[in-house]
């Protein structure tokens, strides 16, 4: 056994775990298919557009990796250095997969903007770019469907909100599309300008990923919402009469928790215990919460807790 255990999350080896890396091996599949084609269709057609798109592309596959990553490693068992599990590898990929988003994008909307001041020197676009583009965008909103079908098929918010992600690259994919027929119609300053803004919405997914995973490396709490549910589901334990002084703070995709519990002061120690175990036992089969700690303060016929 162990020397250090915690709750071992059920959705390891559940349905919704499983379903979300075959969606992932999917997304790695299409994203390396169209880091490839758009980089060299790029290149030769000479599209500012289409290069930073199959950055944009290469972003995405790098981005599956580190959550594959991250997601076989989080699950290493708690040992002496790490009592809590590894769970924090999540949120430590997610700050290093958002600076180095940060950097591409700067990178793309520095080029973006060189090409767009000398726009007057720019030859015509190869018509094979336009068609490129326009498989990117197809590509993208399929993968957006098929991820959407999976999260709904488990009821899985965190697969739909991978799947929201998929949408906002078809988007990209989509402006690209509209600066490469601008170029070919004779306005050359719609191509860059495209480049431009995939790369400034680079620059924010990076940032989202970069100061999400911040606060959480930060003992962010949990949302309110949550932190109302888990209450909820501790006060309607048999034997609690209050519930007191709730805190959170994030462990990856999961929670920890601490808490006061209210119980009657003429109970037993072990009566008390029994009752602390059973609260701590519903929240976490009914929440993500990796551990919960409780301190038992003693409730009086009064109305007052000690």
């Amino acid at each position: 056994m162990p020397m250090f255990q915690t709750h071992s999350p059920q959705f390891a080896t559940s349905p919704t775990a499983d379903a979300g890396r075959r969606s992932t091996w999917v997304s790695v599949l299409v994203n390396l298919f169209l880091t490839c084609i758009q980089l060299a269709a790029g290149v030769f057609s000479g599209s500012q557009g289409l290069i930073a798109d199959s950055i944009h592309s290469l972003s995405d596959l790098l981005s599956d990796f580190v959550v594959l990553f991250a997601g076989h490693h989080s699950k290493k068992d708690a040992d002496f250095d790490h009592q809590y599990g590894h769970l924090r590898y999540e949120n430590a990929a997610s700050l290093v997969l958002g600076l180095l988003l940060l950097g591409v994008a700067f990178g793309m909307i520095w080029a973006a903007i060189g090409k767009t001041i000398a726009h007057d020197q720019m030859p015509a676009i190869h018509p094979l770019a336009l068609w490129v583009a326009l498989i990117a965008l197809s590509a993208k909103e399929l993968l957006f469907r098929y991820m959407l079908h999976v999260a709904n098929k488990v009821g899985s918010g965190m697969l739909v909100a991978n799947a929201w992600h998929a949408r906002s690259d078809a988007a990209s994919s989509l402006v690209v599309a509209i600066g490469i027929g601008g170029n070919m119609l004779g306005f050359p300053m719609l191509d860059p300008i495209a480049a431009l803004i995939v790369g400034v919405m680079v620059a924010r997914m990076g940032w989202s990923f970069s100061w999400s995973a911040l606060h959480d490396l930060m003992d962010r709490a949990v949302s309110e919402e949550e932190a109302d549910a888990i209450r909820v589901t501790i006060a309607g334990t048999p034997g609690v009469l209050g519930v007191h002084d709730l805190r959170t703070r994030k462990v990856g995709d999961m929670a920890l928790v601490d808490v006061h519990l209210e119980i009657d002061a003429r109970i037993t120690v072990a009566e008390g215990h029994a009752i602390a175990v059973d609260a701590r036992r519903r929240v976490l089969e009914n929440h993500g919460v990796l551990n919960m700690m409780t301190h038992i303060d003693p409730y009086h016929a009064s109305g007052s807790a000690a």
